[in-house]
C-alpha cells in the first residue's frame, strides 16, 4: 500500500488531495489544525492534529510514525498574509507569520520527515508554492507572500541537491490561480481542475524531475 501524508487537510486544495488520494486507495495521514472536517471523507485515512509551526509537534507526529514509509509528502499548508499592496504600509509581524508557515514550517516538515520519504518506494517530496514566486515573473505588490514563496522555492532547491543521495524527488508545484478560500472566487480554476491535474503530475515524477519548479499540468516554471 501507498502513503501519503499532506499538511493544511482540512480545507481547499489539502481536503480535495485527501479525497483523490483515498480514492486511489492510498492510506492517508491528513494533518491539520481542526482535522474534524476530514469525517467525513471515506478511505484509509489517519486524521492528525497538527498546527505546521508547532515544531515540537511536527517532531512528535515524526517520532510517531518512524519506521512508517511515506511514499509522497506534501507541504502544503500556507497562508496568503494580510499585508497592503503598496509601499509605505509594511507591516513586520505580517513578514514575520507569513515566513513562519509559508517558508520555515515547510522546511521543517521536510527535515522532521525526510528519512520516512527516503525508506518509501516513490520518495516524492512536494511542496505546493506558487507562480507568485519565480523573480522571473516578478510583479508589484504582495511583498510578503510573493517572499515567503521564492523562499519554499529556494529551500526545495536545495533539498532536492541534499537529499539527492537518497533518491529522494524534491518538486516545488504551483497549484494554479485556484477558487478556494485564498485565491478567490474570481481565480480561474476550480479545485477538481487543479487538483487531479497535480496528483497526475505527482504520480509521474522521476528521479530526472528533481529540483524542478512545474506548474499545475507539468510544464516548466522559471525560478
Amino acid at each position: 500500500m501507498s502513503t501519503v501524508l499532506i499538511t493544511g487537510a482540512a480545507r481547499g486544495l489539502g481536503l480535495d488531495f485527501v479525497k483523490r488520494y483515498a480514492a486511489k486507495g492510498w492510506k492517508v495521514h491528513a494533518c491539520a489544525r481542526t482535522p474534524d472536517a476530514l469525517g467525513g471523507v471515506k478511505g484509509d485515512i489517519h486524521p492528525h492534529k497538527l498546527e505546521v509551526t508547532d515544531y515540537a509537534a511536527v517532531k512528535a507526529l515524526a517520532a510517531k510514525l518512524k519506521g512508517e514509509a511515506i511514499d509522497v509528502l506534501i507541504c502544503n499548508a500556507g497562508i496568503s498574509g494580510k499585508e497592503a499592496t503598496v509601499l509605505g504600509s509594511l507591516d513586520p509581524a505580517v513578514w514575520r507569520e507569513t515566513f513562519e508557515v509559508n517558508a520555515l514550517a515547510p522546511l521543517m516538515m521536510a527535515e522532521s520527515f525526510a528519512d520516512h520519504v527516503a525508506s518509501s518506494r516513490d520518495r516524492k517530496l512536494v511542496a505546493i508554492s506558487s507562480r507568485l514566486g519565480s523573480i522571473t515573473f516578478a510583479d508589484n505588490g504582495r511583498y510578503s507572500y510573493r517572499a515567503s514563496k521564492a523562499a519554499l522555492n529556494m529551500e526545495w532547491k536545495g533539498l532536492s541537491i541534499d537529499l539527492a543521495s537518497k533518491g529522494v524527488i524534491c518538486v516545488v508545484l504551483h497549484p494554479g490561480w485556484v477558487q478556494t478560500d485564498m485565491g478567490g472566487s474570481a481565480a480561474t480554476l476550480t479545485i477538481e481542475q487543479s487538483v487531479p491535474a497535480m496528483v497526475k503530475v505527482i504520480d509521474g515524477l522521476k528521479p530526472a524531475d528533481n529540483g524542478r519548479f512545474l506548474n499545475y499540468d507539468g510544464t516548466e516554471l522559471p525560478w
